[in-house]
């Protein structure tokens, strides 16, 4: 017996096996082609859950990836979605970048120079007399050190002008004041004595290199002032030199 027929031999049975054949055809036809929404969602669920789908899925890298990638993209797209002045904003990038990077190589060790440098035109255990720090300016001039040499000979103009009692000079004391305060007593000569601070600080604390014209500019403006009476002074011009001899 099959599905409730009887199957016997002979003709009969041929006659079986028909109805056993359409029986079959009937059951077939009666599994739905189109399951409902709980047996597709049961269905779509044992799909997904092979192990080829799992191995398919973009790991968490990709969907950070993929996230950051479409940050950019709306940065660089208009409202219709297409690129709009990427080059540009390209080249602002990269322009950016070449800041921070040059910022990096020489404005860091620049920071990094002045910070390190004490400030004032004299450290405390600085207790040379101008003509001996002139003599270190014209060693370092001589062995092609213009920075050093620059800086020697302020040092000398300014310990020159404190030897005077012109301008008072302390440890911590820069070289702008040191101009500022000279230039009271020799106005004539402001303007050459900004120049000069200008160019210490420039050696000293920004690390440029000097020059031999700038080495000469402050040279000559040391003397100048060693030959000068302050304003208000009559007397007659004074050297510096012999002034700081006669202090010993």
């Amino acid at each position: 017996m099959i599905g409730g027929i009887v199957v016997g031999a002979g003709s009969d049975a041929t006659a079986a096996l028909t109805r056993v054949s359409t029986w079959a055809r009937d059951v077939a036809l009666e599994v739905p082609v189109d399951p409902d929404a709980p047996e597709a969602k049961r269905l779509l669920l044992e799909e997904l859950s092979k192990p080829g789908y799992a191995e398919a899925q973009p790991s968490l890298f990709d969907r950070i990836s993929q996230g950051i990638w479409e940050w950019l993209m709306s940065l660089f797209t208009g409202g219709g979605g297409t690129p709009d002045g990427l080059v540009p904003a390209i080249v602002v990038t990269i322009v950016i970048v070449a800041i921070v990077v040059a910022l990096l190589i020489w404005g860091v060790p620049r920071l990094n120079r002045r910070s390190s440098a004490e400030p004032g035109v004299f450290a405390a255990e600085d207790a040379r007399d101008a003509r001996q720090i002139r003599a270190d300016a014209e060693r370092a001039a001589q062995a092609g050190d213009w920075g050093l040499a620059i800086a020697e000979r302020f040092r000398a103009l300014a310990r020159s002008l404190s030897e005077r009692t012109i301008v008072t000079v302390t440890p911590g004391t820069t070289a702008h004041e040191v101009a500022a305060r000279a230039a009271t007593s020799f106005p004539a000569f402001s303007d050459q004595l900004a120049h000069t601070a200008r160019s210490f600080d420039e050696v000293r604390y920004l690390g440029e290199p000097g020059t031999a014209e700038r080495y000469a500019d402050i040279a000559r403006l040391d003397d100048d002032l060693a030959g000068q009476a302050p304003a208000g002074f009559d007397a007659a011009p004074v050297d510096a030199a012999s002034v700081a001899g006669g202090l010993r």
